[in-house]
């Protein structure tokens, strides 16, 4: 059974690393070997005439299930996929009716929730059942009407307009694209006449409703009680029903830097000690119960009833934390082992967890693609593995512990007996939180890029203190009725506060956090492999040479450009710029894309990017001018990486020279026509602005920059327009020639004239926009002028990041497309 819901999870995976789902050969074909798989590996199964045979038949039911595995995924994605919005429904309003999911997450000036619809003015029949919308307050901000009360499970009438769900698409980010899949978003927009929206009388029915509305009582509660003022409100909050966005910027950076951010997550830990308690209380409790003269045990016997009341009390916490994966994990973990129980059998605690595997992707198999799935379930797989290596060493000598305790029993008193106990449980806590760190390390290097190096230390205090007295703490508050409550959320936030004081003076701490460049899947299968082979009993050979097996996780990269070649990415950051460009042993970053002004694709994006290549220095920062959508997410930059210099096309006096100088940069310098410096052999030049920045517009003073290797040339343009390309023709026509053109100015039509074009002869021209942006970029006609030319166009917003790979020594260069190179059947084009 094991090796089957093993099987069948692979299948699962196989199918989420698709580019495009089976089509009607490739269901024919599956379907016959599903059939012929089962049917013959149950032959050989039943008929048991050697061990040959039967090991065979069950490799042909792991086949079978693998397969099933893969189509069942395939079946729900197609059915889900066919809710997605329309594309000639895009940017239109639809008058649409339904109920808030979830919980609104409300500021002072705009509003993000999830709307389940439930009838639309499109006449279409298959529209999106979940959308996500924004809210901003209407008007001018002098006379901005201010936000309705948005609470869970209220009926709403809204005119919307929506877009596909688009995301960016970088290597090493996020995909937000497959989370919105996951979550049954199949549509984001905003609402779009915020005066026309009605609160509709009726409340929403369901169990969902009625869950979503306790979640809304009892963060309206804590925010009532704790108020704005208590620092660490979000995580009482995040505790208490799993909603985490009322988590501030500091604990966030404490909790990820200490690698204890699991803690504010209910997971199996917190849903595990609920029906442990739940289990517990039910059992004293039950064994004093009478019914009808008759003891409540004679008619269910108290472990059965504990055994029920632990099942429906984990249920209810993780329905409260939204089921997310981890609690799903851990209530099928109860749920498989509680049905064992009452059964009468022995299960063993693999076969249990390979059923909560099971169950977990049977309700959802796009859990494979967050990394709470993989954390979650490589946790306690490590410490399975752990603690059978440990068991089996204790059994070998088992007869002398028994003997030293028996003859401790009779020279020394019970209190040396019980610090020895003691120091034995602290021994088997040790191991089981090294077996977690090396465990999880390859998994948090491969979806974070980091090592928390202070983890060990932060989880050691914090584990036992948020599980055994924060938690239970928060867990009477929220059983408890008012007043009291508001004694049990005071008592957890003072609780937390000197915790999250130590976890703080561990996240300051320089080398506490290590930073890896994102593996490649075969070095990942090597780190694995190298740590379960490190957790294998004693005695286990070649365990001392394990760690060897991590050595490439630490490794440089080893695509790295060779000396007089570079790689310029093009990085899809929405409606804004940010080009990395790295030589063999330098990197430069020309702009940071936009920052918390509107998409924070600094913090999201450039950031992430950044760390996924191992990237912790940036010896140059050239922000071409100051606008937000290429210079607002410098300070995302300055917090991820050691910035040694910048460059900028910035007025004397502007905010960001201040920032870079808090920031450490003590290289600053304008940009100015003339600068050239050489890297590993290739050449960099700045062609504008003349004399340094002036006083025109901020546009026109952007940097641009020429760069040269092995007779291949970019250039970088930043928002430059048809004044300061004109000027470029006439006093610098022969430097301009170059193969590779970011497009000035996003396409906009006051940029890209004629001539200008002439004078840089790209051949492929690189369009950085956003999705449906409002700028209309590229514009037609300045599209015309560079179709017309017959040169490959790569567009971030249909493409996601474009690289090139320039090679030395007139070797030429070579581009791709990152939505080419990782095709997933659900990226939208």
């Amino acid at each position: 059974m094991r090796v089957w819901w093993i099987a069948f999870a692979l299948g699962v995976v196989v199918l989420q690393r698709q580019a495009a789902l089976p089509g009607a050969i490739a269901w024919t074909i599956g379907a016959a070997v599903l059939a012929g798989c089962a049917a013959l590996g149950a032959w050989c199964v039943r008929r048991r005439r050697t061990r040959a045979v039967v090991a065979c038949g069950w490799m042909l039911c792991a086949v079978a299930a693998g397969v099933a595995g893969f189509g069942y995924a395939a079946a729900r994605a197609e059915w889900r996929l066919r809710d997605s919005l329309p594309v000639e429904w895009e940017g239109r309003d639809i008058v649409v009716t339904g109920v808030i999911r979830g919980l609104p997450v409300v500021d002072e000036t705009s509003a993000r929730l999830l709307f389940a619809v439930e009838s639309n003015d499109a006449g279409l029949t298959r529209f999106p059942p979940l959308i996500r919308l924004s809210w901003r307050a209407y008007g001018a901000s002098a006379t901005r009407d201010a936000l309705p009360d948005l609470r869970a499970a209220q009926r709403w009438h809204f005119v919307v307009r929506l877009k596909r769900p688009h995301a960016e698409a970088n290597p090493g980010v996020r995909d937000s694209e497959a989370a919105w899949l996951a979550a049954g978003i199949r549509a984001i927009g905003y609402v779009s006449a915020p005066r026309r929206a009605v609160l509709l009388d009726g409340r929403a029915s369901g169990w969902r409703a009625a869950i979503d509305r306790v979640r809304d009582v009892l963060r309206a509660r804590i925010d009532e009680v704790l108020g704005t003022d208590a620092a660490h409100r979000g995580i009482v909050a995040a505790l208490a029903i799993g909603d985490q966005s009322g988590i501030g910027d500091d604990d966030w950076r404490v909790l990820r830097n200490t690698g204890t951010s699991h803690l504010v997550a209910i997971s199996g830990l917190h849903v595990g000690l609920v029906g442990a308690i739940a289990g517990w209380l039910v059992s004293m409790v039950w064994r004093r119960v009478r019914w009808r003269g008759r003891a409540a045990t004679l008619v269910l016997p108290a472990p059965y009833a504990a055994a029920l009341a632990a099942l429906a009390a984990a249920a209810g916490y993780a329905a409260l934390a939204g089921f997310n994966v981890p609690a799903q994990r851990a209530w099928w973990m109860i749920a498989a082992g509680g049905i064992a129980y009452l059964a009468g059998r022995s299960v063993p605690t693999s076969a249990v967890l390979c059923v909560a595997l099971g169950g977990v992707l049977l309700a959802d198999p796009w859990a494979v693609l967050s990394a709470g799935f993989w954390l979650s379930f490589g946790a306690v797989a490590v410490i399975l593995l752990a603690v059978a290596g440990w068991r089996a060493v204790r059994e070998a000598d088992g007869i002398d512990e028994a003997g030293a305790e028996s003859r401790m029993a009779g020279l020394r008193s019970r209190l040396r007996a019980w610090a020895t106990r003691c120091r034995r449980r602290f021994a088997e806590a040790t191991r089981v939180q090294y077996a977690v760190t090396i465990g999880l390390a390859p998994l948090t290097a491969a979806w974070f890029a980091q090592v928390s190096l202070s983890g060990p230390f932060g989880n050691a205090f914090a584990i036992p203190w948020v599980s055994s007295v924060v938690t239970p703490v928060v867990l009477a508050g929220i059983a408890l009725p008012p007043p009291l409550d508001a004694a049990a959320f005071r008592l957890a936030h003072a609780a937390l506060a000197p915790m999250m004081t130590l976890l703080g003076h561990l996240a300051d701490w320089p080398a506490g956090v290590f930073w890896l460049r994102m593996p490649d899947w075969p070095v990942l299968a090597l780190a694995c492999m190298g740590v379960a082979w490190a957790l294998m009993p004693r005695g286990w050979p070649l365990r001392w040479a394990a760690p060897l097996t991590w050595l490439p996780l630490v490794a440089p990269a080893p695509d790295a450009p060779p000396p007089g070649g570079f790689r310029l990415t093009v990085l899809d950051v929405g409606q804004g710029a940010a080009v990395l460009v790295e030589t063999a042993r330098r990197t430069l970053l020309f702009d940071a894309g936009p920052g918390v002004e509107s998409s924070h694709a600094g913090t999201r994006i450039v950031a992430p990017a950044l760390r996924a290549r191992g990237i912790a220095t940036i010896d140059s920062l050239v922000l071409s001018h100051a606008d937000a959508d290429h210079a607002g997410g410098a300070p995302a930059v300055y917090a991820a990486t050691d910035v040694r210099q910048l460059l900028a096309g910035i007025a004397p006096r502007h905010r960001l020279w201040r920032d870079a100088q808090a920031a450490g940069v003590t290289d600053r310098l304008p940009c100015a026509t003339g600068q050239r410096w050489t890297w590993d052999g290739v050449v960099f030049t700045m062609l504008w602005p003349p004399g340094g920045v002036g006083t025109g517009s901020s546009n026109g003073q952007s940097c641009v920059l020429r760069i040269d290797a092995g007779g291949t040339s970019a250039l970088l343009t930043g928002d430059i327009e048809a004044a300061a390309e004109r000027r470029l023709v006439a006093d610098a026509r022969d430097a301009l020639a170059a193969q590779i053109l970011v497009v000035p100015h996003h396409g906009s039509r006051t940029s890209s004239i004629e001539p200008f074009l002439d004078s840089v002869g790209p051949r492929v021209a690189v369009f950085p926009v956003g999705y449906r942006n409002r700028f209309g970029h590229p514009h037609r006609t300045v599209l015309a002028r560079y179709e017309a030319r017959g040169i490959p166009l790569p567009r971030t917003d249909r493409d996601g990041a474009v690289r090139f790979d320039v090679a030395p020594a007139g070797g030429g260069f070579a581009f791709a497309r990152y939505r080419d190179e990782r095709r997933r059947y659900w990226m939208d084009r």
